[in-house]
């Protein structure tokens, strides 16, 4: 396995469009989402480990899921959790894992991958993923995956690439944000449109580098800390310094700004899990097209709904169609399919009703 390969997992997130089994105590990458054994975490680690050393994974997260990533990676060391002390977007943890990475291996090249996306070819992944890496090991450029979009999605952000170009790793026009349905009806015509899955690659020195040129402040900030960076010194100094870091994506502080971006188009079936419709298309389903997780169900005149409750919980269901149900403890929710994007504000709704004990 090649030392020099490096991944950082983004397991930060607390994923509110699957309350109530996401909630902030116990965030979505932490559950076996599709009742396949494994948490959506444990899945993506071992995605990574079959061609990153296990050292050689970080993994970025807020402080107060420490204990659960020690508990489902106990193959992971503490000093490869890299704890947020403080909400600050992408940019700041990646340059700070960056940087770490950086004094124990200039020579790395390293993934960021969130780690609660479903990829089922996971061959497929690893070969583009080393072919990014090939490239970012000999040029001075930063590397994403697109997914070829399947239909006009609104939800994501679309990455343009040059139609000139023919060979795997294309040359990034530009990026896009969340189009509306006809614009993004547009992207799919024009054929020379991705969608952006948030998975980069590029070397150690690049990124750095482009922090130095694109951020000089959360460069200097963050580059004042080096000689602290896998020490004991380590934790005092981010604590300290760490909430100064300006609240900034990774896309509009160096993607949206760099020259030297090339884009390989994945050849695995992805899907990001954002929401119970994703994971309901991802799901098989029963003779009435309805998709069960740790349910029995007996359905009539029920169709097209997502059903998730407690293992063997029997769950009887008439007359409903393309709905959410989910049981969870002292939460029943049952919601149209059609208006999944509005879970975030009936949380919001609930917290107020009901107090944060059920968020």
């Amino acid at each position: 396995m090649n030392k020099n390969y490096y991944a950082v997992l983004m397991a930060g997130g607390v994923g509110s469009r699957f309350w109530p089994i996401s909630t902030t105590e116990n965030p979505k990458q932490f559950h076996d989402m599709l009742g396949a054994g494994q948490t959506l975490i444990q899945k993506t680690f071992q995605r990574l480990n079959k061609f990153v050393p296990t050292e050689n994974i970080l993994i970025l997260t807020n402080e107060r899921y420490n204990d659960l990533v020690l508990e489902q990676l106990p193959m992971v060391k503490q000093e490869q959790v890299v704890l947020e002390p403080a909400m600050r977007n992408t940019a700041p943890c990646i340059l700070y894992a960056a940087m770490k990475i950086q004094k124990m291996n200039p020579d790395g090249v390293m993934i960021v991958a969130p780690s609660d996306h479903w990829i089922e070819d996971e061959n497929a992944f690893e070969k583009d993923v080393v072919e990014c890496f090939d490239k970012c090991e000999k040029e001075d450029v930063l590397c994403t995956l697109g997914i070829v979009p399947t239909f006009p999605n609104t939800g994501f952000g679309y990455i343009e690439f040059e139609k000139t170009n023919t060979s795997n790793l294309k040359k990034v026009h530009q990026f896009r944000e969340k189009p509306d349905y006809e614009t993004a009806k547009e992207f799919m015509a024009q054929g020379n449109f991705l969608w952006n899955a948030g998975i980069f690659m590029w070397s150690i020195n690049s990124i750095v580098k482009a922090f130095q040129k694109y951020q000089p402040e959360q460069y200097a900030l963050f580059n004042s800390g080096m000689a602290d960076y896998n020490t004991p010194n380590e934790k005092e100094f981010i604590k300290g310094n760490y909430p100064k870091a300006e609240n900034i994506s990774i896309d509009y502080a160096i993607l949206e700004q760099s020259k030297s971006i090339y884009v390989r188009p994945a050849s695995f079936d992805w899907n990001d899990l954002g929401t119970w419709g994703s994971l309901y298309d991802k799901l098989d389903k029963d003779i009435d097209n309805n998709a069960v997780v740790n349910s029995q169900v007996l359905s009539q005149d029920a169709h097209g709904n997502m059903i998730r409750t407690p293992k063997g919980k029997i769950v009887v269901v008439d007359g409903l169609e393309d709905y959410i149900i989910v049981d969870k403890e002292e939460v029943l929710l049952i919601y149209p399919k059609s208006k999944e994007q509005d879970i975030k504000q009936v949380l919001t709704k609930v917290k107020e009703k009901f107090g944060d004990k059920y968020a």
